[in-house]
């Protein structure tokens, strides 16, 4: 079993490579979706967040109001990280269940955006970094996604800077060019990754 760390900027591209690599028959372990999945209704993460921030922070309907919950946490590190200490261990917890479910010559590709700031690249066998200029980071996140160009420049600075994801890279997937040139780069990648899995087994 090989484990990828994939990561990228904001509108690097990321996702895209992510759906290639899963449609190559990668094991794909998103952290952003299982975030979500942990705090569904019914389940204890949820409890334990109403518990901590209070009622407050659902919907009518019973749901996490994540609008609301993101603003009592946003610019206040101490209930950030009280946020973190209930979801990261439930995020950990449901990665390592998908991952030891994988076949042992697996590639299992963890989907985790902000792996260069939380220093995480040693939980991975080999991080791979979607990479994009800056400029085609902005101009995606205006042009594709419909965000206001201030707001566009402030989540790319709340991000790693783009040669810290770079220092921690191991295999780089260059998301510059059009989208069809990334096929073809990623199934490069691909066939060497398939090789390490495989030399892992046993």
């Amino acid at each position: 079993m090989l484990n990828l760390g994939l990561t990228g900027g904001i509108g690097a591209g990321k996702s895209e490579v992510s759906r290639i690599l899963t449609s190559l028959g990668a094991v794909l372990i998103d952290s952003d979706r299982i975030a979500r999945e942990v705090v569904e209704p019914g389940t204890p993460g949820l409890a334990a967040v109403v518990a901590e921030f209070g009622p407050e922070v659902l919907t009518a309907d019973g749901r996490l109001d994540r609008p609301r919950l993101g603003g009592i946490v946003f610019n206040d590190p101490e209930r950030l990280s009280a946020l973190n200490a209930i979801i990261h261990p439930l995020v950990r917890d449901r990665s390592a269940e998908l991952q030891s479910a994988a076949a042992p010559d697996a590639v299992v590709v963890h989907d985790v955006p902000l792996l260069a700031e939380n220093k995480l690249a040693p939980l991975y066998d080999l991080v791979m970094v979607v990479d994009a200029m800056p400029e085609t980071q902005l101009d995606r996140l205006v042009r594709l996604r419909g965000m206001a160009e201030d707001e566009a420049r402030a989540r790319m600075a709340a991000q790693a800077t783009r040669a810290e994801r770079l220092a921690i890279a191991d295999v780089v997937i260059d998301n510059d060019g059009p989208i069809e040139a990334l096929e073809p780069q990623v199934g490069k990648v691909w066939a060497d990754l398939v090789r390490r899995a495989a030399a892992t087994e046993g």
